[in-house]
């Protein structure tokens, strides 16, 4: 059935992929999936569309497939903020975020993003978090930053690590292949530690940006 809800090692099994790849693709939220507990669950409904989504990818044109960091984060999309616990964060970011003049309903945003969260932590490890969601009063991705200067500690990721680093996406419903770009693109820079440990330390928007986008990169690697 279309319903059916699967585990990790069925979706392995179903795609023809290892468990452990399952799993990576949950923790960075690029694969439709929630936890019940602390075990992750998938309906095959959402895993058949986000298949075929990932099939049609080499078919995109090239606006899309090449990520632009410019065309969805600007300095005013970078927020300093000081909360302990997540919700308090998630809505200085949803604050922020609608802004922009591609979010048209912030209550909605904010609704929204706060009950995917209760749904399935979106916290990947590393001291990283990444809300993200799909949205019709949205009307093209946009993402905010968020740099706390307090641990986040009831983002209960697998590793235990506060929470310092907050990246909120928001997009159009009809942006998936675009938007689990965007979220791939975050995933894989932020696998670098010291880029994780240079973020929280920034103090400008604008040092932020210039991190996320690589420009710093050289001296990072030489840190």
């Amino acid at each position: 059935m279309d319903d059916d809800i699967l585990t990790i090692e069925e979706v392995a099994k179903y795609l023809r992929v290892s468990e452990r790849t399952v799993y990576d693709c949950a923790q960075k939220g690029e694969i439709p999936a929630g936890k019940i507990r602390s075990a992750w669950r998938f309906k095959k409904s959402e895993i058949d569309k986000w298949v075929n989504e990932r099939l049609r990818v080499n078919t995109l044109s090239p606006q899309i497939a090449s990520i632009k960091l410019e065309s969805f984060l600007a300095p005013e999309r970078v927020a300093f903020i000081n909360y302990a616990n997540k919700r308090d964060a998630i809505l200085a970011l949803v604050e922020n975020i609608a802004t922009a003049p591609q979010v048209k309903n912030k209550q909605e945003l904010a609704a929204e993003i706060l009950k995917r969260e209760e749904l399935m932590s979106t916290a990947i490890g590393r001291g990283i978090a990444i809300p993200h969601i799909r949205l019709s009063s949205v009307t093209d991705l946009v993402v905010s930053v968020g740099i706390s200067g307090t641990d986040i500690t009831d983002f209960h990721p697998l590793d235990d690590e506060p929470v310092r680093l907050v990246l909120m996406i928001a997009a159009a419903t009809n942006q998936h292949a675009y938007y689990l770009q965007v979220l791939s693109y975050f995933s894989a820079r932020l696998k670098n530690r010291e880029l994780g440990n240079a973020l929280v330390k920034a103090t400008t928007a604008q040092e932020v940006i210039d991190l996320i986008g690589g420009k710093n990169d050289t001296a990072l690697l030489g840190a």
